[in-house]
């Protein structure tokens, strides 16, 4: 397998075509199934990774960390605490100081243009670790999963049934991207970003996909292969959740839903997840949920990722 993409940023899976998308998949895969047989890798032996986090972690921080040393590199975690940026040090300067130090930028926050204004001035790769409008690495570590009980990506139908927010985002571009059937179904007032919509239908024109958005999860879930779900409110949205709670009552995935969805639909949460709101903890536990298939994955995908750019 041949690499080229040394010394990209990943923002958004928007910017890799459906080619490089599924590079970062083989090679997932190829680093999983070697992990698995005792084999290890030093492709990023001497190498650093800098981890910003503005907001609270369990996957993302760990399956990074633990994804650098698996590769012969060291990650180092920095809190936003702990850093001159949360005392109003420009994030352009602290951009150009860590790439003196570091080979790779990973941030985890909340605006958007923080991580690509990170990117703009960084001289090294940087890694969006989530932000309020997208979730780049849970998504790639999804299409393995899909890919790995479906043995396939194209024509797949997958539902979200939730809040239009950065995980359905980043699903809807790398699902589009790569041929899938994506549905949607989110109670009114709380769909996706009609920008991201607009993009996901294009990709989906170009590379055989389809975009389908409505307020009614039955008929979304109707024949599903794959049935995601993610919390109904998102970190720093605290304070809504009550209010939400009660527009999002019947978006939720239980036996009703699931019986719907195709008899071998697998069951998907980027975790963590809220029992009984979102999804019931029959379903959460049942052996269709993939959730901690889907966990684990994280660190493979990750790991592609940190192999690929840096």
């Amino acid at each position: 397998m041949e690499n080229h993409l040394k010394g990209r940023d990943f923002l958004s899976l928007k910017d890799y075509t459906p080619e490089e998308i599924k590079f970062l998949l083989d090679l997932a895969s190829k680093l999983k199934a070697e992990h698995k047989q005792g084999i290890g890798h030093d492709l990023l032996k001497g190498k650093t990774l800098a981890m910003i986090f503005n907001k609270a972690s369990t996957r993302t921080r760990v399956s990074f960390e633990i994804g650098m040393f698996q590769l012969g590199g060291m990650a180092t975690f920095l809190s936003i605490q702990d850093l001159q940026i949360g005392r109003g040090e420009p994030i352009k300067d602290t951009a150009r100081v860590l790439s003196r130090y570091v080979d790779g930028i990973l941030i985890r926050t909340y605006a958007q243009s923080e991580v690509e204004e990170l990117a703009q001035y960084a001289d090294v790769p940087v890694i969006n670790g989530l932000t309020d409008l997208y979730h780049p690495t849970q998504a790639l570590a999804d299409m393995l999963t899909i890919l790995e009980y479906k043995q396939k990506l194209e024509g797949i139908k997958l539902t979200y049934i939730g809040d239009g927010n950065n995980m359905v985002h980043s699903l809807m571009i790398a699902g589009t991207k790569l041929g899938m059937e994506v549905r949607v179904a989110t109670p009114k007032g709380y769909e996706p970003s009609a920008e991201i919509v607009e993009m996901s239908q294009a990709f989906a024109k170009e590379n055989g996909g389809k975009l389908v958005l409505g307020n009614d999860p039955e008929e979304a879930c109707t024949g599903a292969d794959v049935l995601y779900t993610d919390v109904w409110a998102s970190m720093g949205q605290e304070e809504e959740a009550e209010e939400r709670k009660k527009h999002f009552q019947g978006f939720q995935i239980n036996k009703k839903i699931l019986e719907l969805a195709d008899s071998k639909a697998i069951v998907m949460h980027c975790l963590p997840a809220h029992l009984g709101e979102e999804i019931t903890a029959d379903v959460f536990e049942s052996p269709q949920s993939v959730v901690f298939d889907e966990a684990e994955n994280r660190l493979h995908a990750h790991k592609a990722i940190l192999a690929a750019l840096l």
